[in-house]
């Protein structure tokens, strides 16, 4: 369970509460569940497996937009249901404004990681010296996409700001001297 969240248990009665009051009951079944890799999205449906995933991060302490990402996948689901499109349509729009939510785009600023890892990877390719961040550390045997050769793998032990200097400034170049 996560603080400032309702558990997946609520989840299931919210999402089927509202199925009866605003959609008539017409969603089938949909397993809903938090999804704490997002990080640019509050809110994603699947039609098969059937699954609406919301995110923890972005959704934690903040009832109001939980309800309205929920209701804003259902709308999605409802549609799907009825064999129209699903996407952000005129019919999906119409839906939305009966429901009172007021836009198809969330500004819920950047959340930070539920759980910040320091740990990171760096791969490295020494025959074509390409390089690639990871977050988790790599399976032994990776190969490079651009060569196949085998990658080196570096953990990044310490993460400390590193202060930039901008150029020194030039002359304007050109015929305006």
């Amino acid at each position: 369970m996560i603080p400032g969240l309702p558990d997946v248990a609520e989840l299931q009665l919210m999402f089927a509460q509202y199925n009866f009051w605003h959609f008539n009951g017409e969603i089938p079944t949909y397993c809903i569940a938090y999804n704490a890799r997002f990080s640019n999205l509050a809110g994603r449906i699947t039609y098969k497996p059937p699954l609406i995933e919301l995110s923890p991060k972005h959704l934690r302490g903040k009832p109001q937009e939980l309800r309205d990402t929920l209701l804003h996948e259902m709308i999605h689901a409802w549609l799907h249901a009825r064999g129209e499109n699903p996407g952000h349509t005129q019919r999906f729009k119409k839906k939305m404004r009966e429901l009172g939510l007021t836009s198809i785009y969330h500004d819920l600023g950047k959340a930070t990681p539920l759980n910040e890892s320091s740990k990171r990877y760096i791969l490295r390719c020494e025959k074509c010296t390409m390089e690639v961040l990871r977050k988790k550390k790599p399976a032994p045997n990776v190969v490079c996409a651009r060569c196949r050769k085998e990658l080196v793998a570096f953990e990044v032990v310490e993460i400390k700001p590193v202060e930039l200097q901008r150029a020194a400034s030039r002359p304007p170049r050109g015929p305006f001297r």
